[in-house]
């Protein structure tokens, strides 16, 4: 059965897990925040597979190009150039 508690956010953005559900969770530790309209979930980075952490790298890179795309910074590239820098990524 899962856990459930409440915390609220300071004026910085800062949310507290409150002490009930940190077991396990040491100071430093990383968490991955999925966020799909209202709801909000973390998730212990340290404990991502490593395709999904790639997967993260390439869609914010992905969002990025699109941005600057929208705002008319782009080159043209060829198909291979194109190809070329996706493999650097």
């Amino acid at each position: 059965m899962a856990e459930i508690d409440i915390t609220t956010i300071s004026s910085k953005g800062q949310v507290v897990i409150p002490s009930s559900l940190r077991k396990g969770v040491k100071s430093g530790a990383r968490f991955l925040v999925i966020r799909e309209k209202d709801l909000y979930v973390l998730k212990r980075a340290d404990r991502m597979d490593d395709s999904l952490a790639s997967d993260l790298q390439f869609a914010r890179r992905a969002e990025k190009a699109w941005g600057e795309y929208r705002k008319g910074k782009f080159s043209s590239k060829s198909k291979e150039e194109f190809l070329a820098e996706m493999e650097k990524w």
